[in-house]
């Protein structure tokens, strides 16, 4: 509740102004407010606990007791049991010692198992930490983009304002016809939605942001710097996917829980084995019938074998067998999965960063082809139609072109979180 009325006052300071972040500082605040990733750390720390518990069948167990009887002295039970001791009346109180001297493996294979289960969800957090780190990312990628065509939105309309003024001047002095004057507008209408959509677009863009943050409601804005753009991807995705095998969270995961489901499975085999353990008790009997002393020891060797159970030792080796192959099939299939998704997410980066360079092209080619467009239509050697189709490619450009950086520091992004290096 504490952490809650934190998070509420923080986002109240950011609501008022706006928020100044770097890509890195951003992450950072992600992995610090976000409760599912918090949420995997404790239960790693939990799961680290568990081969303590194992564990804890090679120490010696120390009990008390206490006991107080009243009877008939020397009377002896005859119902309920197949043992005929003799009852005494006595007040009595002593120590028991258990110590398991060996299960024949049984105990290390269940140490072991859940070693590999707490290691497994340790990797558990860092694939949560990885999720995390790439929706920030790209949500951070997304706002700067709506941001650019929000800029660009702006240009347009101001150089469309332009143009329909100076059509509707010359349209006053009978230079330039009313459709001439209804075209302009018509262009200048359209850069208006185009601007409030972009409006629109960045606000949700803000709102993903501070979500994926941790902050419940959107800051007055985010002024965000702009990241330098990555180095050149390697021409052959093979490489990429050699890395993701290695190094996927999710992939290291699923091989420590098959691991841990053999161990289990000789865990389980290891319960045909006898059991072998020793036991020592002593006390003191202060109150007692004549014929019982007033102390007492004792030390013995207790071995447990299994003869017949119905075949339930048997079944539960069968299933956890049977879980183990299931664990290493399942590696292979995620296995081919990633590098699915290596080889798709190395082909949309590489596909981005093109377009980058043609977007560049295409824009300055589309601002040639308005600026003669512009000077065909002053000289009255063209009309109004070639121009506001030259005005929409210059749009249509710009906006390619500003979307291009970010869609591929976006892209480069989900190649990093595909092969396992985004942390």
């Amino acid at each position: 509740m504490k952490r809650l009325w934190i998070v509420l006052a923080a986002a109240s300071l950011y609501a008022q102004q706006p928020m100044h972040l770097t890509l890195a500082e951003a992450q950072h605040l992600a992995i610090q407010n976000n409760p599912a990733f918090s949420a995997s750390r404790y239960e790693a720390a939990a799961a680290h606990q568990v081969p303590l518990e194992y564990r804890a069948n090679y120490a010696p167990t120390l009990g008390g007791t206490f006991t107080s009887v009243g009877a008939d002295n020397g009377t002896r039970l005859g119902a309920g049991a197949l043992n005929n001791p003799v009852v005494y009346s006595r007040l009595g109180s002593g120590l028991t010692v258990n110590q398991l001297v060996t299960d024949f493996g049984r105990t290390s294979n269940l140490v072991g198992m859940a070693r590999l289960r707490a290691q497994a969800q340790d990797q558990v957090t860092e694939a949560t930490r990885a999720d995390i780190l790439l929706a920030t990312s790209q949500a951070y990628f997304q706002v700067l983009k709506t941001q650019s065509l929000l800029k660009v939105a702006a240009q347009t309309v101001a150089a469309r304002q332009t143009v329909a003024d100076q059509v509707s001047a010359l349209a006053q002095n009978n230079l330039k016809s009313t459709l001439d004057v209804s075209f302009a507008e018509v262009n200048l209408s359209e850069a208006k939605l185009l601007e409030v959509q972009s409006q629109n677009d960045v606000q949700s863009a803000e709102a993903v942001l501070a979500a994926d943050m941790g902050i419940p409601s959107p800051p007055a804005g985010f002024v965000l710097r702009d990241e330098p753009m990555p180095a050149e991807l390697p021409g052959d995705v093979a490489p990429l996917i050699v890395q993701a095998i290695d190094q996927r969270p999710e992939l290291r995961d699923l091989r420590l829980e098959a691991s841990a489901a053999q161990r289990f499975a000789r865990a389980e085999h290891d319960l045909f084995f006898p059991t072998l353990g020793v036991i020592g008790t002593a006390g003191l009997v202060p109150t007692n019938a004549d014929s019982i002393p007033p102390r007492y020891g004792a030390i013995g060797l207790n071995v447990t074998i299994p003869i017949f159970n119905g075949g339930l030792f048997r079944a539960r080796q069968t299933e956890a067998e049977m879980h183990a192959r299931a664990a290493e099939l399942n590696v292979g299939d995620l296995a081919n999965r990633v590098m699915r998704d290596v080889r798709v997410a190395w082909l949309n980066a590489m596909t981005a960063r093109q377009r980058i360079t043609i977007a560049q092209q295409l824009e300055d080619q589309a601002r040639l082809a308005l600026d003669l467009a512009q000077s065909r239509y002053d000289l009255g050697l063209s009309s109004i139609v070639e121009l506001s189709q030259a005005q929409l490619n210059l749009t249509s450009a710009q906006i390619g072109n500003t979307s291009a950086r970010y869609d591929y520091q976006a892209a480069r992004a989900a190649v990093e979180y595909q092969i396992g290096s985004l942390r």
